[in-house]
């Protein structure tokens, strides 16, 4: 059967793939430097703090909490409702040589001095973090089994040229979403930590995809070179990829303008994170596997001889 090949709607996205190697490679030496050297802004998930819980008479507007505390130096508190919307729970880092009981008053002076005068305490107490350094490094350890899973996953559905550049992808993903954080000072929290792992979930749904999509078209078309059949295969996946991620920004716009302060951070890890993701499985996964070589010969099905094929037939 005649191939019929129409290669003039074909997109070359391969063509800035150089250009696309060294953009990455600035990002990542970027966001490696600012982890190593500032570090992540962990919150309190992490480093524990002062918990202050206070009643008002009447109900509490939250964002007048917020700048009143952030006017008297307290701009790293973590407000939010609790129970009543008359209760308020006041998270804190923290503060060298200053006792929960005596941070607790500060804060209260602040509030009745600035809000109201008839503000009660609740309770004052010191919480220890909720992730220690044991669930770090399990943690870690938990990230890297997931990986070498995703990497066996690949090879074993596609090949291991493939395998490779998503797993690239993926790091990729993960060290320069972090790197954001880290050169922006931004918190990191729990609820960062979830987009973060939501984001490596995203990304590589978004590669295989592409992927299945090249091991299609390197079994349709023989004719083309492996260059031309990866472009081929991301023009035919850019409507579903464009589509679907620009669903996904209108979500997460909504949640980061009115979310609120407390998945703020959430919003901004996975807003950035689907743009980097979208970035990489083109770019990154696709560039890496075709410069490790991928060829039609590498995806076709493997040819099984059936049982008794080379006897001679029976006269």
């Amino acid at each position: 059967m005649r191939e019929i090949i129409n290669t003039e709607q074909t997109l070359g996205f391969m063509k800035l793939r150089k250009i696309a190697a060294a953009f990455s490679i600035i990002l990542l030496i970027v966001s490696i430097t600012s982890l190593a050297i500032n570090k992540l802004n962990f919150g309190l998930d992490f480093t524990g703090g002062t918990l202050i819980e206070v009643n008002f008479q009447k109900p509490a507007d939250l964002n007048n909490i917020r700048e009143v505390m952030k006017e008297a130096d307290y701009s790293d508190a973590v407000v939010q409702a609790y129970g009543t919307e008359r209760d308020v729970l006041i998270r804190l880092a923290p503060r060298n040589n200053v006792k929960a009981q005596e941070l607790g008053d500060q804060v209260l002076q602040t509030l009745r001095a600035g809000i109201d005068d008839k503000i009660a305490v609740r309770r004052i107490e010191f919480v220890g973090p909720n992730v220690g350094d044991e669930f770090v490094i399990q943690g870690g350890l938990a990230m890297l089994v997931a990986l070498l899973s995703i990497l066996l996953y690949i090879a074993i559905r596609f090949e291991w040229r493939l395998a490779v550049g998503a797993v690239t992808a993926l790091v990729h993903d993960v060290i320069i979403t972090l790197g954001l954080f880290s050169v922006l000072g931004l918190e990191f929290d729990l609820t960062v930590m979830a987009a973060v792992l939501a984001v490596i979930g995203y990304s590589i749904n978004d590669t295989v995809v592409v992927f299945d999509r090249i091991r299609e078209n390197f079994r349709k078309y023989s004719k083309l070179t492996p260059l031309q059949t990866i472009n081929r295969s991301l023009t035919d996946t850019i409507s579903r990829t464009l589509i679907t991620s620009g669903t996904t920004i209108l979500v997460l716009l909504a949640l980061f303008f009115l979310g609120g302060q407390l998945i703020h951070g959430f919003s901004t890890a996975l807003l950035f994170g689907i743009f980097i993701g979208t970035y990489s499985s083109i770019y990154i996964a696709s560039a890496v596997a075709f410069w490790l070589g991928v060829s039609r010969e590498d995806l076709m099905p493997t040819e099984v001889e059936k049982e008794g094929a080379d006897l001679d037939p029976m006269p």
